[in-house]
């Protein structure tokens, strides 16, 4: 069969890497790709906020299965558009999808739904916000209400960063803003919780620990992700069970009550507090970095479960797992999450020999002539799996170390809180 693959990331690449190992696709087409899905698929370069050009390419190519990487596609409808043009597509509705689009929508169905959540107002103005802020207890959050790249988070820990925050998420930094989100600060750890579902049942798809900050120990600005690991430290099987009780499946009565259901991967963020978890927020698609830490574990054949989700055929398909530990460190252009240069080349690349548990995915790359050069901000992830985080963590930086790129950098401390120095 034929698959087809939106998206250009990390995430992308390590979709793109699991289902070319399926003896059941002969054909993989990445739109646009990037210089490492080059390797293992044919890169299209197709308007993505087209969808007729999408459809048109699909059916005239004769693809069997569109899998959707990142948010902005899913949350405009592009699967409500292709199912329309019967093109089977993997991801959720554009109704499902205001999980991730809207914050305001989430929180709504939280309150409704009695979701444990953080306590939350919702601002339709600079004034109005300011207001609130003045007479507040410190740190807080406040969010852009749309879609931000994991970027539209701010813990304000005082009035002066609350009203910068206000500021540039009215000002357009993230998009046009009619109102934004000020939550309480929820203090305790975060964890990333993966379900995968068809629209009747939903199973789990591992949990992860994304870095967000630049910075090491979590300080500086806002990415989206410096790396990951898997398992999360905090999972067990009491917590799993409330996580589904309290917060996954309250959403899928939710959605069902307003007349759709949700068909694809799901990203339960949370903050656990004392073993109870609390949701932070929704993402509509595999995490990026987490994507690339948890496929390379996936024992089963992908391309088996996608379909399953299609067909709402979930309960009668098997996900295996290998028993092993994951983490990913990304690596960045230098000056990134600010300012960067594009286009520089990177040398060395041959130089990476891969081991079997070892996986070097691009993200923000394209190839030019014979050449690799950056294309972003975040340029490849390193993952690698054995027995032990601090083994996996050493054997990246051998890889980086051989990589021997001046340009970049990464955070040495991926994975500190499950790695005893």
């Amino acid at each position: 069969m034929k698959v087809g693959i939106i998206g250009s990331g990390g995430r992308e690449h390590a979709i793109c890497d699991a289902l070319s190992k399926s003896k059941k696709i002969k054909e993989i087409y990445c739109f646009p790709g990037n210089a490492g899905t080059a390797k293992k698929a044919k890169n299209i370069s197709l308007n993505l906020e087209d969808f007729n050009e999408i459809k048109n390419f699909t059916l005239l190519n004769k693809i069997d299965l569109i899998v959707v990487g990142p948010e902005k596609p899913l949350v405009d409808g592009i699967v409500d558009f292709l199912e329309e043009h019967n093109i089977k597509v993997f991801g959720p509705n554009k109704v499902a999808s205001q999980l991730e689009g809207s914050k305001i929508f989430t929180k709504n169905l939280c309150k409704k739904y009695k979701i444990p959540t953080a306590q939350f107002g919702i601002f339709t103005g600079v004034d109005k916000a300011k207001k609130f802020i003045k007479k507040t207890n410190y740190p807080l959050v406040i969010k852009a209400d749309g879609l931000a790249s994991g970027k539209g988070v701010y813990i304000c820990g005082n009035r002066i960063d609350a009203e910068l925050a206000i500021r540039e998420i009215f000002n357009g930094k993230f998009g046009k803003a009619k109102n934004l989100l000020i939550e309480e600060f929820l203090d305790g750890e975060e964890m990333s919780y993966f379900a995968i579902s068809d629209g009747k049942t939903i199973k789990s798809f591992q949990t992860a620990q994304d870095h967000k900050r630049v910075l090491e120990g979590d300080k500086g600005k806002n990415t989206g992700g410096m790396g990951a690991y898997s398992p999360s430290r905090l999972i067990t099987d009491s917590l799993e069970k409330k996580i589904l009780d309290r917060i996954i499946n309250p959403t899928l009565k939710g959605l069902k009550e307003i007349g759709t259901s949700y068909k694809g991967f799901l990203y339960v963020g949370l903050m656990i507090i004392n073993n109870e978890p609390y949701l932070i927020e929704y993402n509509v698609r595999m995490g990026d970095p987490e994507c690339q830490t948890i496929l390379p574990k996936l024992e089963s054949d992908l391309i088996d479960i996608l379909l399953a989700c299609c067909d709402e055929k979930l309960d009668e398909t098997e996900i295996k797992w290998h028993n092993k530990k994951s983490l990913c460190v990304v690596l960045c252009s230098r000056g990134y999450p600010d300012k960067f240069e594009k286009e520089i080349l990177i040398k060395n690349l041959s130089k990476i020999k891969l081991n079997k548990d070892e996986f070097c995915y691009h993200a923000g790359t394209k190839i030019v002539g014979e050449e690799v050069y950056t294309n972003g901000g975040r340029v490849l992830n390193f993952v690698c799996m054995s027995e032990d985080f601090k083994k996996s963590r050493s054997k990246i930086f051998d890889l980086i170390d051989l990589l021997n790129w001046d340009e970049g950098f990464f955070r040495k401390d991926i994975g500190y809180k499950v790695i005893n120095e």
